[in-house]
């Protein structure tokens, strides 16, 4: 299975995630993974999602990682009226507004910390992406970031802040990171998530910013802030790596917008 991932070229996270799906199962039954039938399946997840809250998510990537186990190692025939995914929940995202963005930054005092969060948001990225930079991505003529290995394992660019470049010139003089562009304690490692997530919490204590945000609302902000700008949605789409419009149509529900500056279509006529 390992291999018939690799050869599709999936990303290791994907790889990682989708045989721990497997083992779960297989341990949950104990017994070998290809002597687990559809209702097993069934039945594993039924208890699952009743015992432990498992969510819609994690069920669609427990389908996911059998399908690939049935059919393109085992070569079994796949049904998928046998077993259907889960509908999911569409909650809309948590944003900031452009005041708690500059209240957030202005009280990150640490330097490393400041680049960390004002490159995340300055160009959409998601965890995975900031903390796997290194400078060679950073194109400062065509002002640029280069994204490798993104959601998809999909490579792309984004935007780079004018504004951030100096301030990361200067962090790189004072930090001298060996590998990354944010590493850890030890150099040449890069940043755990871990850390990245339990920080972000500290500075939005410490900024005392009342929302039930994550790291990942940073990415969300990136591309609300962009459509109230005027930014086209398809270049947000390409912006964020997203695969569906739809995905990156959800923003258009939390975008703030001023109806005295839009005209009706009848006015143009």
């Amino acid at each position: 299975m390992y291999q018939e991932m690799q050869i599709r070229n999936y990303s290791p996270r994907s790889i990682q995630n989708y045989i721990s799906q497997v083992s779960l199962v297989s341990g949950h039954f104990e017994k070998s993974p290809d002597q687990i039938n559809l209702s097993e399946l069934k039945e594993y997840l039924s208890h699952k999602i009743e015992t432990k809250n498992l969510s819609a998510s994690s069920v669609n990537q427990t389908i996911s990682a059998f399908k690939i186990l049935f059919r393109d190692v085992l070569g079994r025939d796949w049904n998928p009226v046998k077993i259907k995914r889960p509908r999911r929940p569409k909650p809309l995202p948590v944003v900031f507004s452009k005041e708690e963005i500059s209240h957030i930054l202005d009280g990150i005092i640490n330097r490393k910390h400041y680049c960390l969060v004002a490159l995340t948001y300055g160009s959409g990225l998601r965890l995975g992406e900031v903390i796997g930079l290194k400078f060679g991505d950073i194109d400062s003529d065509r002002m640029q970031l280069r994204v490798r290995g993104g959601k998809g394992n999909k490579d792309r660019y984004t935007l780079l802040s004018m504004e951030l470049l100096e301030k990361l010139r200067e962090y790189y003089k004072y930090y001298r990171p060996k590998t990354y562009l944010f590493e850890g304690r030890t150099a040449g490692k890069a940043y755990s998530k871990r850390s990245v997530q339990d920080l972000f919490k500290k500075i939005l204590l410490q900024s005392k910013v009342k929302k039930d945000a994550t790291f990942h609302t940073l990415r969300h902000t990136f591309a609300t802030h962009l459509l109230e700008q005027g930014t086209n949605i398809r270049v947000i789409q390409e912006l964020l790596g997203h695969r569906s419009l739809r995905t990156t149509s959800v923003y258009l529900h939390v975008t703030n917008f001023d109806p005295s500056k839009i005209k009706s279509p009848l006015d143009k006529l």
